[in-house]
């Protein structure tokens, strides 16, 4: 069964796999210029294009996969600075890697240099709307003075000051998260070195009954990983009774930090056809 390689994540630092190698026992580096890349041998039959295509619909197989690739760079990470790569990044040679290692050498080393001593931090902020309407019920001065109206209002009227009501419920509920959410991000930015926004997940992503209205991706300093936590605390504490929750999880590796990844993946297609061209050839 031919295998092929599979990279996890790119170092400066020789890192000791002893103990990772309990999760992968292929697990190993390959060293070219002044770089280390963790990789593991997988069965081409399982990671190819062709095979791969088939297993991504797996939610079994891609949950098993994506969580070993998360435990092995993470794992690096307790060691050293990393570049994570993404999930089935892969090279049919040993000179295809070296080729991407030579190719951008400078800016990987320029990224793990930047990137020393920080770590990524994400805050996902939720709504619970109904929850959020209710404070504002009670709270905002213009939908109080129309709740007034509709009690001595006739039938026809009340029927208009409510949805009146309900339009300007709505409003005021836009209004509110926009306003929540740019007192976040202004709040944790002061914490943090950078900042990368991320698109919204639905309800059948994340699994949870509220709505997530905040997806932010924080680099932060180690020394001040204590003040980042302390403000994501306050900020849900100011805004518990609204129905806002906050989940902050950390470090990860800097994936949204790495911009060099992306456009090394977009040149990965050309670089494993070319190895295994080379390899198909011999």
């Amino acid at each position: 069964m031919d295998n092929i390689i599979y990279l996890y994540c790119v170092t400066e630092k020789a890192p000791e796999l002893k103990e990772l190698k309990s999760l992968d026992d292929s697990l190993h580096t390959i060293h070219h210029n002044s770089l280390y890349a963790v990789v593991s041998n997988v069965p081409q039959e399982e990671f190819d294009d062709e095979h791969l295509k088939k297993n991504l619909d797996d939610m079994e197989w891609l949950k098993n996969k994506a969580g070993l690739h998360e435990m092995i760079i993470e794992g690096v990470m307790k060691e050293t600075c990393v570049i994570p790569f993404r999930f089935a990044t892969l090279f049919y040679t040993d000179d295809s890697l070296k080729t991407m290692l030579e190719k951008h050498g400078t800016e990987l080393k320029m990224h793990l240099k930047n990137l020393q001593d920080k770590k990524e931090w994400g805050v996902k902020i939720y709504c619970d709307m109904g929850k959020l309407k209710k404070a504002l019920i009670k709270e905002d001065e213009e939908l109080l003075k129309i709740d007034k109206e509709i009690e001595s209002a006739s039938p026809g009227k009340a029927f208009l000051l409510k949805k009146k009501k309900d339009e300007t419920l709505n409003k005021l509920v836009q209004a509110k998260i926009n306003e929540y959410c740019g007192f976040c991000f202004e709040r944790l930015s002061k914490e943090s070195l950078k900042t990368h926004i991320n698109r919204l997940l639905p309800k059948e992503v994340t699994e949870r009954n509220d709505e997530m209205i905040f997806n932010v991706a924080f680099l932060v300093n180690q020394h001040n990983v204590n003040g980042f936590v302390e403000a994501v605390k306050s900020i849900q504490a100011i805004y518990k009774m609204k129905g806002i929750s906050i989940d902050c999880t950390g470090p990860w590796p800097p994936y949204n930090f790495c911009i060099l990844v992306d456009k090394t993946v977009l040149e990965l297609d050309s670089i494993r056809k070319n190895g295994n061209n080379e390899e198909q050839t011999r």
